[in-house]
Order: structure tokens, then C-alpha cells, then sequence
């Protein structure tokens, strides 16, 4: 079977099973192997592997293809699935058997899917509780576990499985991805989790990073990509980080439960009519309007509201040496809000988390393989603190609003020769930052002032910008005078969207 969960018309995600392929023509292939043209599926793979689909052997297991950059669609009304757009690597196993490995992860072809679905189970909720289902009841229902898990609700960022590339821009050369999310409840009390237009529930923005630079390629760490945030709606009550998932006394779907876990792929992350701008929220308290994911007025391109990334930015050939990290956090306004009733039970601090990965491809075509494993709660100028960077949180307004994180690392490429690289990362301060300021000692000569940001969407319809510009792309000035060094962008009275 290949299962699929509706809500409310609405599709939210696809389940672990598979369909079969069909073949309409011949296919070549190795003799060891000819005997799987006649029982190919299409599988969708558990949350936390590499890829969403994969097209096996269903008798032997044998992956022949992973598949990325897909998109599902399902219209309620006609009851039919499909998934477009998607991409044939080759996978490890086939490119060895071709003797051929150094082309595993190379794109082959593509893969669209049409199904019509029949409902196997319908489930009635009422204020977020089963009244009837035609199957058991879920799991959980039968004696969960008690979990030990911290005071009030605590989302975190419990694993970052996958990125893939859903879309690109040959022209400008940039493509657009997307970062597989679950989200874990390290709260033994319930995350509010309703669908808009209730602006009660997470909002999930990602971004990605490049270190490399100087001998050991840890010299310098940079942003390079962000996307707008995917607004979540009903939890699945997973287990993944095995905390206990305890559905009991808690109203599923649309709350998050203690200890329970609830994932998004890499398609519905970067699904953009699923996504909406940051500048609808504030990244402390959480709070967005009702219209935070309204798309009129605008048509998208391939890298529109995704994680966009110049392409020369993860081309292997032109970034030797360089690691990659990913990056995503939970934002939601129930913490915020639990906090100003339960003094003590702030849990805002602690919604980002990070994940190495490698990078293949070229062209405006990439690929993303895990490196290591989720660094829970942490953000990923982390990473390169891991590499002797020192890095200082500051927090200008305790209580009443969020933090950012200023990191360094000095090296000595010569003799009397000293480089100094500075990170900046906002996690969650409203106010967010203009300027960025160092002393200098007298007789200091400086050279190679540079600065590096990353690329902002344009305006768009309805985006929550000042007069719909889009947030600036402009690089910060820079000063010196007095002693000092200033980086610094406009003010806010000269540009609202600086």
C-alpha cells in the first residue's frame, strides 16, 4: 500500500509504503538484474532517511534509483495523488553493480506518479479528540509510556533527516532547497499545533551554511542560504526521539503531545504555497498574523520562498574542502505565551538545531548526503565553535526578547600578518541588529574589509515587507574612524526593510 494522510482536504504527508511501477518499455539492464523489470515499486522511505521515495526491487529490497526534488499534489474532490517533478539518482547499491560507484547520486531522469486513492480509514476529531475511526486507535492509546521531559511545552528541532533541491534557476544560476524537519515535544506539556487561519502553531524557517577558507578549511563561516518558514499543521504523535510519546489526556492532531514527534519532508518544507514570509513573525514571542501564508498576487519560480543558493556556492569543484551545515528551528507563539503565565517554564531559547552535510553535483543541479548526526538544540555557528572559533551569546533585553550569537576566529597566515574573521547569527531578537563595531589598536594597518551576507527573496505580494520590497539584499557599509571599525546597515528610519 501506498498511504497518504489528509487533513481537512489538505495533504499532509505520505506514509512508509510503495506502489508498483508498471513498465512500458524495455528496459537494458544488467542480465544479474533483468529479473526486477517486471516487480519495480516506488517506496516511500521511513522520516529520517536520506531520501522520501526510492524505486526498488519489491521481491530482493534492491534500490535502484533515490528519488529528490518531488512534489505531491492531491485533489480531495477526484480522490487522486500525484507526484511531479521528481528526480532518478542512481543509488550506491546500482552504480555499483554497473561498476561504475563514482556515479552514484548522479540524475539519470525523472519520475512523475498518478494514483487514484481510496480512503482506508477515516478518522472524525472534535476539538482534537477521535470520535470514530474504522481502525484501531492510535497508537499509544493502549498504555503509553511516561516520559520525563522538562516543564511546560518545549519544542525542539529533534532531527534534520534530509535536504534536497526542489527547484532551480538556470538563468541566474541559484537553486532552491528544501530541509526535512521532525520536530520533537521535550515538554511534558502539549505544543498547540491548530491549522491556519489560527496562528497558533510552529513556524519553521531553514537555512544553510558553508565553513571553509585558510589551511584546515575552518577558517571563516557563512550564511548562504535561507528560505521563508513552513506553517505546520496536525501533528502526527511519532516517537522519534524517544522520548516517550504520551498521547494520553492530550488532544492529537492538533497538539503536539509530550514526548511525541512529528516530521515534515523535504517536499512539503519546500511545498511554497506551504510556506510563508519571516517578516510576518516575531521570531521571540512567535506571534503572526492570520494571512502569514497568503501567495496572491504572485507566481513562483523554482527557488521562489525555498532555501535559494547561488549555485558557484556548492559547486564541489569550486569549494574544495568546504562542509555544509543545515539549519532549522521551531518558532511558536504557545511557548511564549506559556512562559508569561509560568515564570520559569521559558523554553524559547533552545528551537534550532544543525546537521553536517556533503555535497555533489554540478551546474544548477545538486545532491546533499548526512554527514554526522542532528546537533539537537543548537544553532550552526556551533560548528565552527567545534573548530576553535569563539562564540559569545548576547542577550540586550532579558526577558523581553531573544538572543544572537557573535563568533570569531583569528589565525596567523604570516608573519605579522593577522586575519580575523566575525560571524553574526540571530536566533530570535526581534530587534535584530544594525551595526557591529571593533577596536582597533593605534598603528593598525588594515586590508581585504569584506562582508558577506545572505541573499534575501524579492518583494512579493503580500510578503509583510514595508510597501511589499522584500527585505534588503544590499551588503553592510563600512567605517572606520575613532578607534574603531563599524560594519552597519541603514537605519531603520532611512530603510524599513534594511
Amino acid at each position: 500500500f501506498f498511504s497518504i494522510l489528509v487533513f481537512n482536504d489538505l495533504l499532509r504527508g505520505s506514509e512508509a509504503g510503495s506502489m508498483g511501477l508498471i513498465p512500458q518499455n524495455v528496459m537494458a539492464l544488467p542480465s544479474t538484474l533483468g529479473a526486477s523489470t517486471n516487480q519495480l515499486v516506488v517506496e516511500k522511505l521511513a522520516a529520517g532517511e536520506q531520501f522520501d521515495l526510492a524505486v526498488r526491487d519489491a521481491k530482493t529490497g534492491f534500490t535502484f534509483f533515490n528519488v529528490e526534488g518531488h512534489q505531491y499534489d492531491y485533489d480531495a474532490g477526484a480522490q487522486s495523488l500525484s507526484i511531479t517533478g521528481g528526480r532518478l539518482l542512481i543509488s550506491n547499491e546500482f552504480a555499483n553493480v554497473l561498476g561504475h560507484p563514482a556515479d552514484a547520486g548522479a540524475i539519470v531522469g525523472k519520475i512523475s506518479i498518478g494514483a487514484s486513492m481510496e480512503a482506508v480509514e477515516v478518522q472524525t476529531l472534535v476539538n482534537g479528540k477521535t470520535k470514530s475511526a474504522v481502525n484501531p486507535p492510535l497508537r499509544g492509546a493502549l498504555g503509553p509510556r511516561t516520559p520525563a521531559l522538562v516543564a511546560g511545552p518545549d519544542i525542539i528541532v529533534g532531527d534534520l533527516p534530509a535536504v534536497a533541491q526542489g527547484g532551480n534557476d538556470t538563468i541566474n544560476h541559484f537553486v532552491g532547497l528544501g530541509v526535512a524537519t521532525t520536530s520533537c515535544n521535550n515538554g511534558d506539556q502539549p505544543v498547540d499545533w491548530f491549522q491556519l487561519s489560527n496562528t497558533d502553531h510552529p513556524f519553521i524557517p531553514q537555512n544553510l551554511y558553508r565553513m571553509s577558507g585558510g589551511a584546515n578549511n575552518n577558517e571563516r563561516f557563512e550564511q548562504i542560504g535561507q528560505s521563508w518558514g513552513k506553517h505546520a499543521f496536525l501533528a502526527l504523535e511519532n516517537d522519534a526521539c524517544s522520548f516517550g510519546c504520551n498521547t494520553s489526556g492530550c488532544a492529537t492532531g492538533t497538539h503536539l503531545c509530550p514526548g511525541c514527534s512529528d516530521p515534515y519532508s523535504t517536499n512539503l518544507n519546500y511545498g511554497q504555497t506551504g510556506i510563508g514570509s519571516r517578516a510576518w513573525v516575531n521570531p521571540f514571542t512567535g506571534v503572526f498574523p492570520s494571512t502569514a501564508n497568503d501567495h496572491t498576487g504572485h507566481n513562483h519560480t523554482g527557488t521562489s520562498h525555498r532555501v535559494t543558493v547561488a549555485s558557484s556556492d556548492l559547486n564541489p569543484a569550486q569549494n574544495t574542502g568546504a562542509t555544509y551545515y543545515a539549519e532549522a528551528a521551531y518558532i511558536t507563539p504557545h511557548e511564549y505565551s506559556w512562559c508569561q503565565s509560568h515564570p520559569g517554564q521559558c523554553n524559547m531559547y533552545n528551537n534550532a538545531s544543525y546537521r553536517q552535510f556533503t555535497v555533489s553535483g554540478s551546474g544548477d543541479n545538486y545532491s546533499f548526503s548526512p554527514a554526522g548526526s542532528t546537533v539537537r538544540t543548537k544553532p550552526a555557528i556551533m560548528a565552527w565553535a567545534d573548530t576553535g572559533a569563539a562564540v559569545t551569546q548576547v542577550q540586550p533585553d532579558l526577558a523581553n526578547d531573544g538572543f544572537w550569537l557573535i563568533g570569531y576566529k583569528v589565525t596567523n597566515p604570516a608573519t605579522g600578518v593577522w586575519h580575523y574573521e566575525y560571524a553574526l547569527y540571530n536566533q530570535n531578537l526581534d530587534r535584530s541588529i544594525q551595526s557591529f563595531s571593533v577596536p582597533l589598536a593605534p598603528g593598525v594597518n588594515l586590508s581585504n574589509i569584506d562582508f558577506r551576507g545572505p541573499r534575501q527573496e524579492p518583494g512579493w505580494a503580500n510578503d509583510g515587507t514595508f510597501n511589499n520590497q522584500g527585505y534588503s539584499s544590499q551588503p553592510w557599509g563600512v567605517t572606520q574612524a575613532g578607534g574603531t571599525i563599524t560594519w552597519s546597515c541603514e537605519t531603520f528610519a532611512q530603510n524599513q526593510n534594511a
